[in-house]
């Protein structure tokens, strides 16, 4: 009977551990969501906003992920009590941050290429 009663007592701090897991993991989405939403991009004198103020914008928050991946990694390494989780969703995220960011880069170069190249 005792076996019973350990298995159950078991399923319950199982069960607990998943409820904190789902907790820990709303939250983070909930992180990850505020750091998604893209930062407004301030509007030319024209009234709309130029290519150079968004890829700006967008260089800036780029920039701005990768710096916060730094600090968390730093933060855990001196043993302060930070997540690994967090901290390694923020080094993926500024990663893809920047392989974007590259990609981009390319695509410019290619049509910078493509356009001094043609004849005039």
């Amino acid at each position: 009977m005792s076996g019973i009663g350990g298995g159950a007592m078991s399923v319950d701090r199982i069960m607990a551990m998943r409820q904190q897991i789902l907790e820990k993991n709303q939250a983070l989405s909930r992180a990850n969501q505020e750091l998604a939403t893209p930062a407004p991009v301030a509007p030319a004198q024209g009234g709309a906003a130029s290519f150079a103020d968004a890829l700006e914008g967008a260089l800036g928050k780029v920039n701005q992920s990768q710096h916060q991946a730094t600090e968390l990694s730093a933060a855990y390494e001196r043993g302060e009590t930070i997540d690994i989780a967090k901290v390694m969703l923020a080094r993926q995220q500024a990663s893809v941050g920047f392989e974007a960011t590259l990609q981009v880069r390319n695509k410019l170069l290619s049509a910078y290429k493509d356009i001094m190249s043609m004849p005039v």
